[in-house]
C-alpha cells in the first residue's frame, strides 16, 4: 500500500502555548486514521497543523512523500489535502449552490445530492441561514466533491442527525474504497469504529493510546473519553 501522507513527532500551538506535544502516525491509501479525545485535548489543533493553517514548532509532515511541515495551505491543497473544520466551515453569504461550487469539479457535488436530498432543493438558500447541523452536511458535500485523496475531517458529525451520520459513513467508506486516505476526528464512537482502521486516542495534547481498530475495544476508547 502508498502511505499518502504521515507525521512524526509533530508539535505546535498558539503563540507560547504549546497544545500538542510528539504526534505521529501514518496513513495508507485506502485507509483511516480516528483520531478522538475529549474536548480540549488538542484534536483540532492537530487538524490545523496538518491543513497548515497553523505552523508545527517540531517534527515533520509528509505528503505524497513530499515534507510539506512549511507549505502554505493552499500548496497542500494542491497536493491533494482537503480539510473540514469543526467550526466557520461554510460560508455564510454565499447560497448553498455557490458553496458548493468552491473548489470542486464540475458535477461532484451533484453526484451527493440523492445522499443528501436537503441540499439539492437548497441551492438558492443562503448557507448561514441553515442549522448548524445542515451548514455541517453542507461542508462536508463541499469536501467530498473536492478533487482530493487525503481527507481531514474536524467533527464532522457534530449536531448531524443520525441518519446523516449514516450516510456520512457510507461516503467515507466509498472514498476509502477508492484509495483515500481519511484522517477523522471525532467523539461519536460509532462512526469512527466504522470507518477508521487505526486509531490515535490524545490527551492534554499528547498520545495516551496508538492502536488498530481490531485491537482496540469501544471500552478502551471510552476510558480515553473519560481520562
Amino acid at each position: 500500500m502508498t502511505e499518502l501522507i504521515a507525521f512524526a513527532g509533530l508539535a505546535g500551538g498558539y503563540g507560547d502555548s504549546q497544545v500538542v506535544f510528539n504526534l505521529g502516525a501514518s496513513v495508507q491509501a485506502g485507509q483511516a486514521l480516528g483520531v478522538f479525545g475529549r474536548n480540549g485535548v488538542g484534536k483540532s489543533t492537530l487538524a490545523r497543523l496538518l491543513q497548515g493553517s497553523l505552523q508545527a514548532s517540531k517534527g515533520t509532515i509528509t505528503l505524497k512523500g513530499q515534507n510539506i511541515a512549511s507549505t502554505p495551505p493552499f500548496q497542500r491543497h494542491l497536493l491533494g489535502l482537503g480539510y473540514m473544520p469543526q467550526t466557520a466551515m461554510v460560508f455564510d453569504e454565499l447560497t448553498v449552490g455557490e458553496n458548493l461550487s468552491i473548489g470542486s469539479k464540475s458535477g461532484l457535488a451533484e453526484a451527493y445530492f440523492e445522499i443528501f436530498p436537503t441540499l439539492a432543493e437548497r441551492l438558492k438558500q443562503k448557507a448561514g441561514t441553515m442549522s448548524g447541523g445542515e451548514r455541517k452536511i453542507l461542508s462536508f458535500v463541499r469536501l467530498m466533491a473536492e478533487d482530493t485523496n487525503i481527507i481531514v475531517l474536524d467533527e464532522p458529525s457534530e449536531g448531524v442527525q443520525p441518519e446523516n451520520i449514516s450516510r456520512m459513513e457510507q461516503c467515507l467508506l466509498a472514498r476509502k474504497k477508492q484509495g483515500s486516505s481519511i484522517i477523522l476526528i471525532e467523539q461519536n464512537l460509532t462512526l469512527l469504529r466504522a470507518v477508521a482502521d487505526q486509531l490515535l486516542g490524545m490527551d492534554a495534547g499528547k498520545p495516551v493510546l496508538q492502536s488498530t481498530l481490531a485491537q482496540t475495544s469501544r471500552a478502551k476508547m471510552l476510558e480515553v473519553l473519560s481520562i
